[in-house]
């Protein structure tokens, strides 16, 4: 049998993207959910009642929110897509006394905020500070939040990685290769929540295109205390809000940076509104010979390119209705890096990415207690694989991907002490994979495996949800309950009902709050390549194998934790998790391909503790050190996934436990930054992880023909880690020129300046070798109009 990329290729014609889109999108008109935010409708008058154009400040330091603004003629001013917490609003105008008050968006419902100045005193002087914010009294769980300031001035990253940076700078967090997330020990159990509609695929470079980081205006990340909204995968939830302020006008951002690897970045944004309507659009594009994590030092065949471009329009209808539209489209172009037995062959592997989806939402405010958001999505992804005939041990071509429809339906009650919350939610997901292979040397493989294979599948995967939660405040008490249920249907049919309480308890004269939480998770297993490893075909690979379909994951999760304000100036979280969960979910390579696809145990155990030490500003100094340990212990027998050959004995004899791949027992991070004056600034910063677990079954000299002798250095093979990494950084920022239109930031950054070989994983149990960046530089020029 003769296979190529070409006819791997000739599949049904399929219909164009519009085609396939329509359909959803008149579903998602008619049904669509919200993350946990609110908004704040802000009126102004003067003494007599009439209504005034003031400048406003709006602060919340817990949640890493400032945000200057204006009213309009008629004294009035929104500020939109408020994450739950305390604000202090901040009204001044020239001749009248400023008025400080605090705020709580606590509902999806709109906050009505009246301020009435009253007439400046000769002498008057009001001193206003953040104080009060710094906390949130009513938070069940710790939140990490990021704010506009600190996703614009963020470290440099790779093409690719912006957000995936971003979140693994927090606490909980750990990398393993090609930026592959991993919360408090999961596997591929990351959801990225955008503007409301969560993506529950893998989104590390290698599977999916990236959201800029500079198209982003706030994050809130979550590993504990999920809100019942939340399931399917809930090992950790990334919200992301794209949407920008609405200052009236044409107002943007331009980015272009560049270093080392020879990196090329630009991004542009531009945004219009006018009246009751906001139009914007973004575009992206990036190049570098660094994409992925290479397997060896020496980073052969490395090359990517990515874009993305984005637009939406976004409309108020009448005081009570919101009409919200958007479109993006991503892609990216990258090679599969090399080992040295493949460079020294010739082999060349090339992968695509493009993914085009389409988001709709409707907000309706029946009454200043009810609320309706609708919101949907429709989803295009397509990703290939291709070898080049000098590849080895393998010539693999693959050609998959799915298509997606998403509603969300939710409700907001505001009764008394209550914040009910309701909805449901529907997902389908067509997935298509096409796959083929022809072996180059027969040495790697068991005798009888056929010199060539092919397949071609395809399947719908169903998903459906409601849910119900609430939060009741009592005091200095708050209580968040809720319950979910889940149905899936791919490979098994499964329902569950998953429970979940936050408690907390707030300390207002020691400024503490001390919270726990139980979540109840029901995580349904990565789709990547499910149907090519569950098929009968894949069984003439191997006549020795073992198939199991791939059950949900179902776990216990329960945290204790306390958060405590510090000289009123700092902020320090402790937590302390466990985790216990059932068909723990991993995942395996087919042969020896990238291709991945998903794998269970019977269980697993995690638990740990986190702390971070935060300090938003104080004087002229901000930033954090945070400090995670983690201890990760998977559990013989294997439940699902496929194994050919030799794999077959180690699965079915495995017993006890056996440490998982993100068993990193020590992690430390920080970053604090000090402004010299108010126009120049520098940062310093560093990460230490004590190192993850080896699994390498050959001997020293084959680790060293196949990775080379530095990275074998960086490794205790006798006691199964890798070495410690460290990675020291430092950054210098500078505002250009600052007018009232008109401001441009210049920011140097270094790093792993101490130039250490960092090892992340080094043939890991079901994982490759990673080698992370040697000493780099970058320079960011921004433009803010």
């Amino acid at each position: 049998m003769q296979l190529s990329h070409e006819n791997l290729m000739r599949v049904p014609r399929r219909s164009s993207v519009f085609e396939r889109l329509l359909p959803f999108f008149v579903l998602a008109l008619r049904l669509s959910g919200q993350v946990d935010t609110g908004e704040l409708h802000l009126t102004v008058t003067d003494p007599a009642g009439l209504p005034m154009r003031t400048a406003v400040e709006l602060v919340s330091e817990a949640n890493q929110y400032r945000r200057s603004f204006e009213t309009d003629a008629e004294g009035h001013a929104i500020a939109k897509r408020l994450a739950f917490g305390v604000y202090r609003v901040q009204v001044s105008h020239q001749g009248f006394a400023p008025s400080s008050s605090a705020v709580e968006i606590r509902s999806a419902i709109p906050k009505e905020l009246r301020v009435a100045l009253s007439v400046a005193a000769i002498g008057t002087i009001i001193d206003v500070t953040g104080e009060s914010t710094l906390i949130d009294p009513n938070r069940t769980g710790s939140v990490n939040r990021l704010g506009a300031d600190s996703i614009e001035n963020r470290a440099a990253s790779l093409p690719g990685r912006s957000l995936v940076d971003l979140v693994n700078s927090q606490p909980g967090w750990l990398y393993e290769g090609n930026a592959v997330l991993h919360p408090r020990g999961s596997e591929y159990n990351t959801q990225f929540v955008v503007d409301g509609i969560p993506l529950t695929d893998n989104r590390s470079p290698s599977f999916g295109p990236e959201i800029e980081g500079d198209d982003v205006q706030s994050m809130s990340i979550y590993t504990a205390d999920f809100p019942a909204e939340y399931g399917r995968k809930l090992g950790g939830v990334v919200e992301v809000n794209t949407a920008k302020d609405t200052r009236e006008g044409f107002h943007g951002k331009f980015v272009a940076s560049g270093g080392s690897f020879d990196t090329a970045d630009g991004y542009f944004l531009g945004q219009y509104v006018w009246g009751k309507n906001t139009l914007g659009f973004s575009f992206d594009g990036a190049m570098t010979d660094r994409y992925l994590s290479p397997p060896v030092v020496q980073n052969y065949t490395n090359n990517g390119t990515t874009g993305d471009f984005s637009l939406r329009y976004e409309r108020d209808l009448s005081a009570k209705d919101r009409l919200s539209l958007q479109v993006r489209h991503g892609l990216a172009r990258f090679e599969v890096p090399n080992e040295q037995v493949q460079q020294a062959a010739g082999q060349v592997q090339n992968r695509d990415i493009f993914e085009t989806m389409g988001i709709v939402s409707y907000q309706h405010i029946f009454s200043s207690n009810v609320l309706a958001d609708f919101r949907g999505m429709v989803r295009d992804d397509s990703q290939s694989l291709w070898s080049n005939p000098l590849s080895t041990p393998i010539l693999a071509f693959q050609n998959r991907g799915f298509r997606e429809g998403y509603a969300k339906a939710t409700t907001s009650v505001h009764h008394g002490k209550n914040e009910w919350k309701a909805g449901f939610e529907v997902d389908s997901t067509h997935l298509h994979e096409a796959f083929s292979d022809v072996i180059t040397d027969f040495t790697q493989f068991d005798p009888g495996t056929p010199p060539a294979f092919q397949f071609l599948g395809q399947k719908w995967d169903l998903e459906q949800s409601a849910f119900v939660q609430d939060q009741i405040l009592l005091g200095n008490w708050t209580i968040n309950a809720g319950v979910r249920w889940d149905h899936y249907q791919l490979l098994v049919n499964k329902n569950a009902v998953s429970p979940r309480i936050g408690v907390a308890r707030y300390f207002k004269h020691a400024d503490l709050v001390l919270h726990a939480s139980y979540d109840r998770a029901f995580q349904t297993p990565f789709f990547e390549n499910i149907l090519l490893s569950s098929s009968a075909e894949v069984t003439i690979l191997n006549p020795n194998f073992l198939r199991l379909p791939v059950q949900p994951s179902t776990g216990n999760y329960f945290q204790v934790g306390a958060t405590k304000a510090l000289f009123g100036k700092v902020k320090l979280d402790v937590n302390g998790f466990d985790r216990r969960m059932n068909n723990y979910s991993d995942d395996d390579q087919l042969l020896n391909t990238a291709v991945s696809f998903p794998i269970a145990f019977a269980k697993a155990n995690l638990y740990g503790a986190e702390a971070k030490l935060e300090i938003p500003r104080w004087g002229r100094l901000s930033g954090f050190v945070s400090y995670s340990y983690i201890v990760g212990a998977a559990y013989f027998p294997v439940t699902g996934g496929l194994f050919l050959g030799q794999d077959v004995a180690g699965a079915l004899s495995g017993v006890g436990r056996f440490w998982d791949t993100q068993d990193q027992r020590n992690t430390v991070r920080a970053r604090y930054r000090y402004e010299l004056t108010p126009r120049l600034w520098f940062a310093v910063g560093g990460d230490y992880g004590s190192g993850l677990p080896v699994a390498f079954n050959g001997d020293e000299q084959t680790a060293i023909a196949q990775y080379g002798q530095q990275v074998v250095d960086r490794v205790n093979l006798a006691h199964g880690r890798v070495s410690p990494s460290l990675a020291i950084s430092a950054l210098v920022g500078a505002e250009l020129l600052k007018t009232e239109k008109f401001n441009t930031h210049l920011q140097f950054d270094a790093e792993n300046i101490n130039n250490r070989l960092n090892v992340i994983d080094f043939a890991g149990l079901f994982s490759g070798n990673a080698i992370a960046p040697p000493r780099s530089y970058f320079l960011r020029l921004q433009l803010n109009f």
